[in-house]
């Protein structure tokens, strides 16, 4: 019974690497709803659109983000959260070149959402 103890205490003990790697991930989608706010009258004037017709990607983002975490939270349980954590990273990398890929207004919106779900 005594030798479990120790396997126990090794799965909890603090991992300085995986706490950078959750704050900068947490860095990354927090500095990526606040570009957009802060960017939206240079968006606007690129995609030669009105200022406000650009709030549909933050909300766009946002409403995408609210219905991604009950379903992060199912994943996370049925294939692991390791798993699901790598793979948001990855979409939402992805999601984030797209967004800066985009040429219009139509295919940025498009990109926020694919960068919501992934972004819990």
């Amino acid at each position: 019974m005594t030798g479990a103890a120790p396997d126990v205490l090794s799965e909890s003990k603090w991992q300085p690497r995986l706490a950078l790697l959750v704050a900068a991930t947490f860095f990354m989608e927090f500095l990526d709803g606040t570009v957009l706010t802060t960017a939206m009258p240079s968006i606007a004037a690129d995609f030669k659109v009105v200022s406000a017709d650009v709030n549909i990607t933050m909300t766009a983002y946002l409403v995408t983000v609210a219905m991604g975490i009950p379903l992060s939270s199912w994943l996370a349980e049925r294939f692991g959260a390791r798993r699901i954590f790598c793979l948001a990273i990855a979409v939402f990398t992805v999601a984030s070149v797209l967004c800066a890929a985009s040429q219009d207004l139509t295919l940025l919106t498009l990109s926020r959402v694919a960068q919501g779900p992934a972004g819990p």
